[in-house]
């Protein structure tokens, strides 16, 4: 596994993190999964661990992700760093549910804590009121609870005014090669990020397309995701060639797709992803695909 520096937080980080959403029993798109889920997260956690992974981020939206990776990290909790986040705004609703991300995870800390999802700058601003979840991270980043604070977003304006606002450390965001390509997305976020010394986080590497429709059998093919991830054989090497757009653009880490056999594919490829810069033939491959998926954008829409 290789690392990298992890801006000004001073951490190295795995190049490839574990994504939580791959222990939980829960799905996204109305499917049910079958077996012993707690196992299953037992297993993929001690490959990751035995893979040289060191990051794991989870949220309290990811279903039932923190009481599985909790029971699944026991033991290894002072290998690795954990990432939780909070979607709540505001104060008080924020800190009960800081409060029992502790408790399900088994922990006394949070390595990195980040708001998490934001969309919009009136709900980046709400975070910022005197009764705001600021007001909490500060707090857990005082008390030594929160170890690093950041965000993470999909909505580039919103994640510009979070980072101007607050001395955040890192940022998880969509820098995905179609939305880059199609219309520049992550363009102004990602210098503005290495200029303060921003950790950065690259989620959605492994995507190629939102879905199209509640009908679209990708949903069904792939109940963990919120949109359609490449093939990991039909599609390798478009995949490897989107993978190594996304670190092309100054990522520090990728977090796969929230299925076990996107995350495995990532890892195993991990020195392919992160050996030579992407090519020009890899690059004229993302562009030939472009114009078939350029309509099927997943991101939010720019406030």
């Amino acid at each position: 596994m290789k690392y990298n520096d992890f801006g000004k937080t001073g951490l190295k980080v795995s190049a490839i993190a574990y994504g939580g959403i791959v222990s939980t029993m829960n799905d996204f798109n109305h499917y049910t999964f079958e077996g012993d889920q707690q196992g299953a997260s037992d297993g993929y956690v001690q490959f990751a661990l035995e893979s040289g992974v060191n990051y794991f981020d989870v949220a309290p939206t990811y279903g039932d992700a923190q009481e599985k990776l909790g029971n699944s990290l026991r033991g290894s909790r002072d290998k690795i760093f954990l990432a939780c986040k909070t979607n709540r705004r505001d104060y008080d609703s924020a800190a009960r549910e800081a409060e029992e991300s502790l408790k399900l995870l088994h922990t006394d800390h949070f390595d990195n804590y980040q708001l998490h999802g934001l969309s919009s700058i009136a709900e980046t601003e709400r975070a910022f009121e005197s009764d705001g979840v600021m007001r909490l991270v500060e707090e857990l980043r005082r008390s030594g609870t929160a170890k690093h604070v950041g965000i993470t977003a999909h909505s580039e304006k919103a994640a510009i005014l979070a980072i101007n606002s607050y001395d955040f450390e890192t940022v998880l965001f969509p820098f995905n090669w179609q939305m880059n390509l199609a219309t520049g997305y992550g363009n102004e976020l990602m210098p503005l990020a290495k200029s303060k010394g921003m950790g950065i986080l690259g989620m959605k590497s492994m995507i190629e397309r939102g879905f199209r429709g509640a009908d679209d059998p990708a949903r069904k093919r792939w109940p963990k995701s919120w949109c359609k991830p490449f093939d990991l054989v039909e599609q390798r090497d478009l995949l490897i060639a989107a993978m190594k757009y996304s670190r092309s653009l100054g990522v520090n880490t990728l977090i796969p797709a929230g299925d076990i056999e996107h995350f495995r594919f990532a890892v195993e490829n991990a020195d392919e992803i992160w050996g030579e810069p992407i090519t020009e033939a890899q690059r004229a491959l993302l562009d030939r695909l472009l114009p078939e998926v350029r309509n099927d954008l997943f991101m939010h829409t720019p406030d």
